[in-house]
């Protein structure tokens, strides 16, 4: 049974992976902020891992490039690297962040495949009577169900072939009021909290563009639609 280490393992991301990891039968060990202090260690008898990054965090390339560092250190051979859709877009500052790990994972010696996620289903609430964002609900969004981008993580780290790539992934294009009014519901725009300056930068940003991510790749990997 292969063991695959989940960094980040203990958040919504890292459960849905390590899940649909078990179901293809190999082993997910995940890993949080506890394995740190001894991460090659951590890592010992991994053939590969899921890379996960703390949302926000300050330095996200810093935190990737250690993480990389202890995977060699400790003969981790395949790594997945978690970024995000359109990863180079000067206006959010997070994503540059995961642009700049995106290179640190593509010249770090390991045999390497990036996976750039849309905004999760989940991240909106639908259990009415209104869906309520912080940005336009007519912006267009490649939204990515966390139960495909497991089944996608799992193809790609058990499967051969995808060694050198980037996909992007999004189980559907639609905008807020639609996937709202399929649910029954209204859409409502409502005011930014203001709880993050990035996320602040970040909702500005999907006012004026959304964030669209092709469905084609997810489709290929998953081999359904």
């Amino acid at each position: 049974m292969m063991r695959i280490a989940v960094l980040g393992g203990h958040g919504k991301t890292g459960r849905a992976v390590a899940a649909a990891l078990a179901d293809r039968g190999a082993e997910a060990v995940p890993l949080g902020r506890d394995a740190w202090p001894d991460l090659p260690g951590a890592l010992a008898g991994c053939g590969a891992a899921y890379l996960i990054a703390p949302n926000l965090h300050p330095d996200e390339p810093a935190y990737v490039g250690e993480a990389l560092a202890a995977m060699s250190a400790a003969g981790v051979a395949r790594v997945v690297y978690h970024s995000v859709a359109s990863p180079y877009v000067p206006e959010m500052p997070h994503h540059l962040g995961k642009a700049a790990s995106e290179d640190l994972v593509r010249r770090s010696g390991l045999a390497w495949t990036i996976l750039q996620p849309g905004a999760y289903v989940q991240n909106l609430d639908l259990a009415g009577p209104s869906v309520s964002v912080p940005y336009d609900v007519d912006a267009p969004f490649g939204l990515l169900d966390l139960a495909d981008l497991g089944a996608a993580a799992a193809t790609v780290l058990l499967e051969g072939g995808h060694e050198g790539a980037t996909y992007e992934l999004a189980s559907r294009q639609v905008t807020t009021r639609q996937l709202a009014a399929e649910a029954g519901l209204t859409a409502e725009r409502v005011a930014d909290p203001g709880t993050h300056p990035w996320l602040t930068a970040m909702f500005g940003y999907y006012d004026r563009h959304g964030l669209p991510v092709g469905t084609l790749p997810l489709r290929a990997l998953l081999g359904r639609p």
